[in-house]
């Protein structure tokens, strides 16, 4: 097995938990809308232009940056219930709370704005959903991913298919 196998083989193993699948599948569903605000303007959403003003202009965020929360909530959500790149997404997700903790809802407290008598919201929300990236992060996709398949061919000898012209 070549280093860049490995690489990959470690990228992509999971146990089969279903524990995780279930994990995998509810930070997907939960994510996508707010993804889908921001790069499609749905759900009452501003689309990938307001989004990426707000982001650059007004939160004073690079571009670059603020492309990346875009695809980590749309893209990354999508992967995520597919089993798919899902260590990456779930790390995409987990920086992408992190960030909004530490920029946006710590000042005002653990507790979400539930009778709109704060300044903002807290950062409940972002500790449920760390808590279900960070173990994706670490343990991987679970039951049912396409993660799991693709490293169970990488084990079985079938990676030239990901390179053609090796041997």
């Amino acid at each position: 097995m070549t280093n860049e196998t490995s690489l990959l083989d470690r990228l992509l193993s999971t146990d089969r938990s279903r524990t995780l699948l279930v994990q995998r599948l509810a930070l997907g569903l939960i994510i996508f809308p707010h993804g889908a605000q921001k790069l499609l303007g749905w759900f009452g959403g501003y689309g990938y232009s307001g989004t990426m003003g707000f982001f650059t202009e007004t939160m004073h965020l690079p571009a670059s940056l603020a492309f990346l929360i875009i695809a980590a909530e749309s893209i990354g959500a999508i992967g995520l219930v597919l089993g798919a790149g899902t260590r990456v997404a779930a790390l995409g997700i987990i920086a992408v709370m992190l960030g909004a903790v530490f920029t946006t809802h710590i000042h005002v407290g653990f507790f979400m704005n539930w009778f709109g008598a704060q300044s903002g919201e807290g950062f409940e929300y972002h500790l449920l959903v760390l808590a279900l990236a960070v173990p994706l992060v670490i343990r991987g996709a679970g039951a049912l991913s396409l993660d799991g398949a693709v490293a169970d061919r990488l084990r079985a000898g079938a990676a030239p298919i990901l390179h053609p012209g090796r041997a």
